[in-house]
């Protein structure tokens, strides 16, 4: 199995939340994304997953997901100074259970 998962935290600034929520709607899978999976996990606060076919795949789709990223910067809080406004991390899919 070479399926990846890349996911990122990140909160909204709070007079820009309604926004932010309709430009996640908005994203548009890059080639090698399976699913693009977003959670709100507090007020502000949101972690998105997305389900990739190949690591290669994840890599090549970086710039164009920076890109996105660019159009919504202004829309997010600060989580560090070291962080700046994601807190991203990726892997190998280890085990998926389904129903």
């Amino acid at each position: 199995m070479e399926d990846f998962i890349s996911c990122v935290r990140f909160e909204a600034k709070e007079q820009c939340l309604e926004q932010l929520e309709n430009k996640l709607k908005e994203f548009v899978l890059p080639k090698g994304a399976i699913t693009h999976t977003v959670v709100k996990t507090g007020d502000l606060s949101f972690c998105t997953f997305i389900h990739w076919d190949k690591q290669d795949d994840l890599v090549n789709a970086r710039p164009e997901m920076i890109s996105y990223l660019d159009t919504i910067r202004d829309l997010l809080s600060e989580l560090s100074p070291e962080l700046g406004v994601t807190d991203p991390v990726s892997g190998p899919v280890v085990h998926i259970s389904k129903r």
